[in-house]
């Protein structure tokens, strides 16, 4: 694989305009990453390390100490997730009241939020009805696809 300075330019480039944090490549038994790191957000060249399969590991013998999980500390309910990645936002607008609040009773099809992906604000439908129990996530934070944005009971 023979990586060219303005090749690899432009991956940077490509990488810091998507709000990527990471990108790979991959030809046989040569690769490339490129990353954006720290504070200041400069783009970072790194050779990807060999992939290794390892083995299962052997069942310890002494298991370790398990955490009690209160009722309090598992969610309940019926969980709403992110269909995409991109940002969350309670509400239609700024300075809006939110669609729905902790307490808050929903019908299945009611708009609960937003998920904004590629400048497109995508209406968060919940699928069942009941109480909104717990809200996972800030207004304007950054979601998974398949993140739990809230919990409907």
């Amino acid at each position: 694989m023979n990586f060219e300075c303005e090749y690899i330019e432009k991956l940077a480039k490509l990488v810091s305009d998507n709000q990527l944090s990471e990108i790979t490549l991959e030809d046989g038994d040569k690769a490339i990453t490129i990353k954006k790191g720290g504070v200041s957000g400069n783009v970072v060249m790194a050779p990807a390390a060999p992939v290794v399969s390892a083995a299962p590991a052997a069942p310890a013998a002494e298991a370790p100490q398990a955490q009690v999980k209160t009722a309090s500390d598992t969610p309940k309910g019926t969980p709403i997730t992110s269909p995409m990645v991109g940002a969350f936002y309670a509400a239609p607008s700024p300075g809006s009241e939110p669609y729905v609040k902790v307490g808050d009773v929903v019908k299945a099809g009611q708009v609960v939020c937003i998920v904004e992906a590629m400048k497109l604000m995508n209406e968060i439908e919940s699928e069942v009805s009941g109480k909104v129990v717990q809200i996972c996530v800030e207004d304007g934070q950054s979601v998974e696809y398949g993140q739990v944005l809230m919990y409907v009971e």
